[in-house]
């Protein structure tokens, strides 16, 4: 999977007469699919371009998941006051904290500990400890896979979040979910292979899901999930008719491929050309997709879905595994609501920088149920054993007080679960010291992380690579060790 990238741009201009019997071909283009549709004959749907850069790819090796839905919780929640308990935290509450440094975050700590608010207490045969931000959640403990050493290199939103998405900490670079794509293609000619959904965009926007320098049949349909049509102009025009629209689109593609048979070395064309046709063959899966209407009441209810907190989220996870159901291959959930400790409700929902008990509060309510709802519909159809499910935010928080109350950014130490896909279930992995401030024990880069996504899903991420301005790029650029101790 080693392609060269392909340059040279040039615009074909037609001669008159080409043009006049181009433009004569297309009229009756017209009239013949009118023709063709009464008698009933009319394609509904074109053939797959030859070389279909989307066209379903086969892995490395036997992948354990099929498909992924990653849930980031931008603002980047507490390892401390979620999945990462440390009671030596809570019996020095107000204590100084060996080792602190005030400027580990974004502004400046005490250097004094503070304890977690939170009620903790164990669950499942594994005994795994999650406070009761998450209470809901706690109950698929014995299906996930905690890695508790993850660190990065950045220490604010943006930069955490390309980390995270892309391997930088800065922008331009292909995303996790685009390097997916590119590497197995689609399993849906109706649907994008690469989904995003938010609420409010987080800090670094569309960079995080970006293809960079991936051709853009790899780039992600982003949906905001506030409005009531989640994709906007998806609906044909109501002067054209199916047919026509047809028509126009086979013209389009016929003119389209001669121009790209002159100009072979133009890369762009063909994702041009099969982006107008996914659009067309979206028209009609898209709608039925994204209905939750046909969901029965309780499985909505299940998912907090017309709760005031919970329903953008509640909405979003259960798109999540519609998609995946209808062969979607990456779905990346940016959760967007949470109250801060001042009041006040932001683009960064889980950042507790005045308030931790106020802010985890307000978010665990948003994202509790529907991530339980997911991890139990997922489960009870089948699907959890083929589909990776990610949670993780930006970077950690530091186990010092911002003022009194808050803490801050920390990227020396935070979580991430998954769970099915191929994860063993019920394990941690790695460990921080005793007042979780530093990763100490296996320590995990966020390109061990891609290496053991991608692993499970068939991909060796030493074999996934794009050349590009003569140089050889992967996700793990140049490092990345799988974590073999988490695989089933």
């Amino acid at each position: 999977m080693t392609p060269s990238i392909d340059t040279g741009f040039g615009p074909l201009v037609p001669s008159r007469r080409q043009f006049l019997r181009t433009a004569g071909m297309g009229a009756g283009s017209l009239a013949l699919a009118s023709l063709l549709h009464s008698e009933g004959l009319l394609a509904t749907d074109a053939p797959p371009l030859p070389n279909d850069p989307l066209a379903p790819k086969k892995p490395h090796f036997a992948p354990k998941a099929k498909a992924v839905i990653w849930l980031f919780m931008t603002g980047s929640p507490s390892q401390v006051d979620t999945f990462d308990y440390k009671p030596e935290l809570q019996k020095r509450n107000g204590q100084p904290l060996a080792g602190a440094d005030p400027k580990t975050g974004f502004f400046t700590t005490s250097g004094k500990c503070l304890k977690s608010p939170f009620a903790w207490k164990q669950h499942g045969q594994s005994g795994t400890w999650v406070s009761d931000v998450f209470e809901r959640t706690a109950e698929f403990a014995d299906d996930m896979a905690f890695v508790h050493s993850c660190y990065t290199r950045a220490n604010n939103h943006a930069p955490g979040a390309y980390e995270l998405s892309c391997g930088v900490t800065r922008p331009g670079l292909p995303s996790m979910g685009s390097w997916i794509t590119y590497g197995l293609g689609s399993e849906s000619r109706s649907l994008p292979a690469f989904v995003v959904m938010h609420e409010t965009k987080p800090r670094g926007e569309d960079s995080i899901w970006s293809a960079g320098f991936l051709p853009k049949n790899f780039q992600a349909l982003a949906i905001d999930g506030r409005g009531k049509k989640p994709l906007a102009h998806l609906d044909r025009p109501a002067e054209q008719s199916d047919p026509q629209q047809r028509a126009a689109l086979d013209l389009l593609r016929e003119m389209n491929q001669n121009h790209r048979t002159a100009h072979p070395l133009e890369s762009e064309l063909a994702a041009r050309v099969e982006s107008f046709e996914l659009a067309y063959r979206m028209q009609t899966a898209a709608p039925e997709a994204f209905d939750l209407a046909r969901e029965t009441d309780r499985t909505r209810n299940r998912y907090a879905i017309g709760d005031k907190d919970a329903d953008v989220f509640g909405r979003q996870c259960l798109t999540a595994r519609r998609l995946v159901e209808r062969g979607v291959r990456f779905v990346q959930i940016f959760a967007g609501r949470g109250v801060g400790g001042d009041g006040s409700v932001g683009d960064v929902p889980w950042d507790g920088h005045n308030n931790i008990e106020t802010n985890h509060r307000s978010c665990g309510r948003a994202c509790d149920r529907p991530i339980a709802a997911l991890l139990g519909d997922l489960k009870a159809r089948g699907l959890l054993d083929s589909t990776l499910v990610i949670w993780s935010g930006e970077f950690g928080r530091t186990s010092d007080s911002q003022g009194s109350l808050g803490r801050d950014h920390n990227p020396n130490a935070f979580t991430v679960w998954m769970a099915g896909g191929g994860v063993k279930g019920g394990t941690h992995y790695g460990a921080t010291d005793e007042f979780g401030y530093h990763a100490v024990d296996k320590r995990t880069s966020v390109h061990d992380l891609h290496a053991t996504i991608l692993h499970l899903l068939g991909l060796d991420h030493e074999k996934l690579t794009y050349r590009f301005n003569a140089r050889d790029y992967r996700l793990t650029d140049v490092s990345g060790t799988v974590i073999r101790d988490i695989l089933a």
